[in-house]
């Protein structure tokens, strides 16, 4: 059976790994069907609209989307496209995994953390924000819910179960914040009685920061709260090598959408240098979700191999490869 995925390509760099992640799943021999559309710049440019309403419907359609990097320009009526697809289709888990791959300048070896950020509410959600007319004192409102904290535990958990994972750690921050990350931090006390062969602990987030750079191969799992998620998957990515080795999935009831988690990087678009290894691992991610495990194994192997061996890898890994060759070389090694 045919399947279809919507395709953002991006903005900046995002044409050029887009096609390149294409060509590796195009490499595995899967049933899928690209249903392209626009958002971000592309979308602005040429419906006048940075998330035209055709492109939410198709995704809403098909239910799976793999994304490039889109560009908020400012002033244009959105704090984040992605952060209103997020809401819009109710994605409220955000999943970055990192992984130490072999060749690269990462500083650590045996890095496997994966990261589990609640992504529908928070800090992020920004809702009753103002300021005075002096500009001296603002105010934003950081609202938890048991629900949404229930729901991202459990799902962490679950994901933990369903990879073998041992240890979930929840981090917080309740002794500052008693109520809303109190909140979060009784939730996930009360969900992890649920697993008992997995390992479960908490931590300060402060403590959590501290401790990914003394000591990451402590951690397995990690569910935690948007705006600290979002500042701990970048740690985590920092550990491997950067964002360009991390990908990323937003996963809702009815939708899932996987992209690369960096940039759109405008100051080397189209100089033909990007590397697409962030978003090809979020296709493994993708290809994985839609049952092809073996498929999305062939993927990240063939990743590993190719940094591993050193000698087609782009600038930023240590190498002077063009996109195409690092992707060429990857899919000679599937």
């Amino acid at each position: 059976m045919t399947q279809k995925i919507v395709v953002i390509k991006g903005d900046g760099i995002g044409p050029e790994i887009m096609d390149a992640t294409l060509a590796v799943l195009d490499g595995l021999d899967l049933d899928f069907e690209y249903e392209f559309k626009e958002a971000g710049l592309a979308a602005l440019e040429s419906q006048n609209d940075l998330l035209p309403q055709d492109t939410l419907d198709a995704i809403s359609t098909h239910g799976v989307c793999l994304k490039g990097p889109l560009t908020t320009p400012v002033g244009k009526g959105f704090s984040s496209i992605n952060v209103a697809m997020r809401r819009y289709f109710k994605l409220y888990a955000n999943v970055r995994p990192v992984i130490t791959f072999p060749g690269t300048m990462a500083r650590y070896e045996n890095i496997d953390i994966l990261t589990v950020r609640e992504n529908t509410e928070g800090a992020y959600l920004s809702e009753g924000q103002t300021i005075n007319a002096e500009r001296t004192i603002a105010e934003s409102k950081i609202i938890v819910t048991r629900e949404a904290s229930e729901n991202i535990v459990r799902y962490a958990f679950d994901l933990a179960q369903k990879a073998g994972r041992k240890k979930v750690t929840a981090v917080h921050k309740a002794n500052i914040m008693k109520t809303t990350s109190g909140l979060f931090l009784e939730v996930a006390q009360e969900v992890a009685k649920e697993y008992p062969d997995i390992k479960f602990n908490t931590l300060i987030v402060d403590n959590a920061c501290m401790q990914l750079v003394m000591n990451p191969e402590q951690f397995d799992v990690i569910v935690t709260t948007n705006l600290f998620g979002d500042i701990i998957s970048d740690i985590c990515a920092g550990l491997v090598g950067g964002l360009g080795l991390a990908p990323g999935a937003n996963i809702g009831k009815d939708v899932a959408m996987f992209e690369a988690v960096h940039g759109s990087a405008p100051d080397i678009a189209g100089k033909k240098i990007a590397n697409p290894t962030s978003l090809i691992l979020a296709s493994a991610m993708m290809v994985e979700h839609l049952g092809h495990v073996d498929k999305a194994n062939q993927i990240r192997q063939a990743i590993t191999d190719t940094i591993g061996a050193k000698d087609c890898l782009t600038g930023d890994m240590g190498g002077q490869a063009k996109t195409a060759e690092f992707t060429q070389a990857v899919i000679s090694r599937l």
